[in-house]
C-alpha cells in the first residue's frame, strides 16, 4: 500500500492530502529513511511522523484498504510520541 494511503486510512493522518504533502516535504520517514508519499509500506515497518510540534512513531501491524473509525487504531502500534514545546525568544 502507498504510504500516504495507509496514514489516511489508518487515521494516523486525517487527510490523504496533508499526508501527500508532510512526505513530499521530508516529514516522513519509513525504517529511518526519508519516503515519498507513493512508497510501499508493508506489515512490520516503522513509520515516523513529524508535524507541527508533534512527532509519532508507529510500526505497522496491518494493512486493509478500508477500515472503520472503530477499528483504524488496531492498524498500528505506537513506538513512541511526543511533544516539543516552543519557546520564544525576545
Amino acid at each position: 500500500m502507498r504510504l500516504d494511503k495507509y496514514l489516511k486510512v489508518s487515521r494516523i493522518l486525517k487527510r490523504r492530502t496533508v499526508a501527500n504533502e508532510l512526505a513530499s516535504n521530508g516529514r516522513v520517514s519509513v525504517n529511518g529513511k526519508i519516503a515519498k508519499p507513493s512508497a510501499d509500506v508493508d506489515v512490520g515497518d516503522e513509520i515516523e511522523v513529524v508535524f507541527g510540534n508533534r512527532r509519532m512513531k508507529v510500526r505497522i501491524l496491518k494493512i486493509s484498504e478500508n477500515e472503520k473509525k472503530s477499528e483504524a487504531a488496531g492498524m498500528y502500534e505506537v513506538l513512541e510520541e511526543t511533544y516539543e514545546e516552543w519557546k520564544e525568544t525576545l
